[in-house]
Order: structure tokens, then sequence, then C-alpha cells
């Protein structure tokens, strides 16, 4: 099922059907019902007129049907690829080792010395920091605006310099959605190429490039992989794009590896399925947690007080299973709060189908100070809580047993004072 075939029964077919079969090809070669493990470094020739023939079509131009050496391309590989890019309603999508592989390869393929960025500030602070020290080195500058305000994003961008705007959505870990209407016209405008990253959100929930958006980024860690057994990431976008990623990533050296791939393939089969269960378990969770007197904010964009709710309803099928919330307590409070908590793992990650649950405080911003780390947002009882596949009643058990601990005290002063983000 092919981009182009994604229609049943003049139907466009569904993100289970898709998931199980888009990009797959039926005619395999090896009569087997899963894409096999290619488990080479280099691939042989019959004959010096099949590598003439290869060449011919590999320097003028042609559809490849094989390679010649590992770096450049794996049967599993690309079954992967076409797979992501068919839920994507992307012409075609590259595959890394790692999440923060695909963003950084990205940017230093196409950017050239003396380009601007413009990223939101509520994002992943691996590739903030990515962008504000190694990118600075090769001449490269980066402005931050602050996510939702769009009068402050343009402000930052210099015309003819500006090579990218890049954001999140939702963003970790306060969940901001963007309005990507508005960020396709700045792109557009200003013309410069637009960048998202939908890990939280998956395809599932939010395919950006139907929107106008040029770039699509996922760590395939997380919802893609869904079982916290792999590492992986992608980029989808137009075919001719995504060509010169494939070409510069021959020359960078930083393939998946055909298991790595296998697993990620065996993982999208099933993410229709665990996220509208995570879609559902975390908006009665979210729902639950916002009514409770110990809890002092919940930021999820199912719910009304979100500040891009509205946007979030107009972008998104589902709102993910990712819930960040502020303890009513200190930073003592909240990690005694976590301690007691019995189904989620204490981890980094998420989208797996094991919950996790982190203190931003410790596990992002252990190297800041309590002023360092307020200053950029991050509250000492804040939370970020990643649903697995448990049932949502035994979740709430759970933090309904653990939030009966943690000590009574007003929370209105700190309900008060919590700034809008």
């Amino acid at each position: 099922m092919t981009n182009q075939q994604s229609k049943l029964n003049g139907r466009q077919a569904g993100a289970s059907t898709r998931s199980v079969h888009g990009g797959a090809r039926r005619d395999k070669g090896f009569h087997s019902m899963t894409t096999p493990i290619v488990q080479t470094a280099t691939y042989t020739f019959e004959s010096t007129a099949r590598v003439i023939e290869f060449l011919e079509k590999k320097v003028y131009g042609g559809e490849l049907e094989r390679e010649e050496y590992a770096r450049y391309g794996n049967p599993t590989v690309w079954s992967l690829e076409r797979r992501i890019a068919n839920l994507e309603a992307a012409e075609d999508a590259v595959v890394y080792p790692s999440g923060m592989s695909a963003v950084t390869s990205l940017f230093l393929t196409v950017l050239r010395p003396g380009a601007h960025i413009v990223m939101t500030d509520d994002c992943y602070r691996r590739t903030r920091q990515f962008c504000e020290t190694t990118l600075k080195k090769f001449g490269v500058e980066t402005s931050i605006a602050p996510m939702g305000d769009s009068a402050a994003l343009e402000a930052a961008i210099v015309p003819k310099k500006t090579r990218f705007i890049f954001t999140e959505t939702p963003t970790n870990p306060y969940l901001r959605v963007a309005d990507l209407g508005r960020l396709a016209e700045l792109g557009k405008r200003y013309r410069a190429l637009t960048l998202l990253d939908t890990t939280f959100a998956t395809p599932v929930n939010l395919r950006p490039l139907e929107h106008g958006i040029d770039f699509v980024m996922h760590s395939a860690t997380k919802y893609f992989g869904g079982h916290n057994d792999v590492l992986g990431g992608v980029v989808a976008g137009g075919a001719g794009r995504i060509k010169a990623l494939k070409d510069a990533r021959g020359i960078f050296g930083n393939v998946i590896d055909p298991h790595q791939a296998y697993l990620l393939e065996r993982g999208l089969k099933t993410l229709a399925v665990r996220v509208r269960h995570q879609n559902e378990a975390a908006m009665k969770v979210a729902r639950h947690l916002e009514s409770h007197r110990k809890i002092d904010r919940v930021y999820y964009p199912g719910l009304e007080s979100h500040p891009d709710h509205e946007i979030a309803r107009a972008l998104m099928s589902g709102f993910g299973g990712v819930i960040s919330f502020e303890v009513a307590g200190d930073i003592k409070t909240t990690s005694d709060f976590i301690d007691r908590l019995r189904i989620p793992y204490i981890a980094p990650s998420l989208g797996g189908t094991e919950s996790l649950i982190e203190q931003p405080a410790y596990f992002s911003y252990y190297d800041l100070s309590g002023e360092e780390r307020l200053a950029i947002g991050i509250k000492d009882n804040l939370v970020r809580f990643a649903l697995g596949i448990e049932d949502a009643e035994d979740i709430i058990a759970d933090l309904e047993a653990s939030l009966e601990q943690v000590p009574d005290r007003a929370s209105v002063d700190s309900k008060s004072s919590a700034t809008d983000r």
C-alpha cells in the first residue's frame, strides 16, 4: 500500500490499516510475512554488466532496487522508510540511529555558514543545545522565541537569512501546540523551511505535512518502537529534500542497523492501537488530576484549561499519552510522591508499553540551580508522566494512593501565582 494506494473501496484507509499495511510490498521476493533482517555490509553482483547497469541508474537517474554497500542502503531499512512515509502522507522518509541523529543531520545537511534558525523555547533541551553551541561553531546563529507568541516568532525571523523555523508539537514538557497554519504561512512568506518535531503526537494524532509544513521528524525510539527497546529517528518530507538527506547520510555514516529497522517496523504495526489507548487513558488521568486538591496544575492539551486547547482541538485527532503536572509541595514532596507509585517506572523517555515518570528538575535540569530552572520555567514540583498501555483505572488508583500521603497544605497561593505558559 503506497501513498497513492492508501484508499480502500473509495475511502481513505484508517491509521491502524496504514500502520499494518502502509508502504509494505507484497512482492518482497522473500515469501515472508514480515520483512526479513538483511544483515549484510556489502552486496554482490553477478557480472560486470550488472555493475554497469546499476551504476547507470545510480549516476544518471532511475529507480534503484538494490545497493552496492550497506552505508548507502538496506532492504530492511527501505521497508521501514516506505511505511513511515505512508503514515505521514509524505513523499519519502529517511531513518537514523536516533532522534538526535535525525535533527542534527538535517541541520548539518541543509544549513550553511551565515544561516539563521528560529526555534521556540519549550523544546527538547539537547536540540536547543546543539543549535546554540555546535551550530554556532559553524557560523549558524539561533534565535529563541516564546512558544505561543506568534508576533515574537515573526519578529525573530531575519529576512533572507533565516533558513529554518523549528518547533515541537506538543512540546516537552508543557505540551504546547503550535498553530501550524501560521507557521507554514511564515515559512512561505520569508522563504524559510519549516520543521516540526511531532514525537509526542505521532502521525496517528497529527500529520504536519498536510498543513503545509516542509519537514516532520520523530524520535522513533518513543511511540514508533513502542516497547522501550530500540533507538531510532526519522525525517519525512518531499522526495527531493529527503534524497539530499539520504545522500548526506551515506557520507556522514550515521546509518541505522537493520535489526533496529526491523524492531521499529514491528512496533509501527501496533502504533495506532497503542496511541488510541494512550489518548483515551491520558484524558481520563488528566481530568482526574486536574480535580485533585493536591495537584496545583495539569498541562494536557485535551483539557480546556490548557492555553492551546482550541488549537489542539482543531489540529489533532487525539491529544497524546503524556501529561505534565505540578504536585502541591516542594521538590522533596514531589520526589516522595513519585517514589511511592507502583505502576510507572522512574525513567526518561516515553511512548512505550510501560508507563514512565520523571521529575524534570532532576532528570533534565539537575546541573542547574533551582533559580536557574525556574528562570526557564521548570518548577521543582513539576512531574512528567508518560502513560503506557496499562488500564487507566489502575493508573488513577496508583496516583490516588500516593497523593493521599502528600502532606496537606493550602494550594491556593501556588495556583494563583502559576504563570500561564
